[in-house]
């Protein structure tokens, strides 16, 4: 069964698509504004595009894992969250509490994707 690497570079993939499903590497924002909600917004607009480059869409998501700097994001993360996440296709979805690789992201997510 072949693997097909979306966007690779020289030290990871954004996503690898493998046996039908669409994985994707941790998605930071492209412009990392002060705002969390700001953030998942841009972070969300990469993974539909990602998730379409390997056949799927969100409506598809499996599972969803999403970092947030400082908890105290939550709620701001989910104002974004809530209306673009596909009605009655919620996926399983962990959030936590996490150092991020650099002090200007506030969020992360990663997420698997049937095709």
């Amino acid at each position: 069964m072949s693997i097909q690497r979306l966007q690779p570079g020289k030290r990871l993939s954004q996503a690898a698509v493998h046996g039908g499903l669409v994985y994707s590497a941790g998605i930071v924002a492209d412009d990392p504004v002060p705002d969390a909600k700001k953030q998942t917004a841009q972070i969300l607009a990469q993974i539909d595009r990602l998730l379409a480059e390997g056949g799927s869409d969100k409506s598809r998501i499996l599972s969803a894992t999403i970092w947030l700097s400082d908890i105290r994001h939550y709620a701001a993360m989910n104002e974004a969250w809530d209306p673009w996440v596909a009605p009655g296709a919620t996926p399983a979805r962990a959030c936590v509490e996490a150092k991020l690789a650099a002090p200007q992201y506030w969020v992360e997510i990663r997420v698997v994707a049937a095709q």
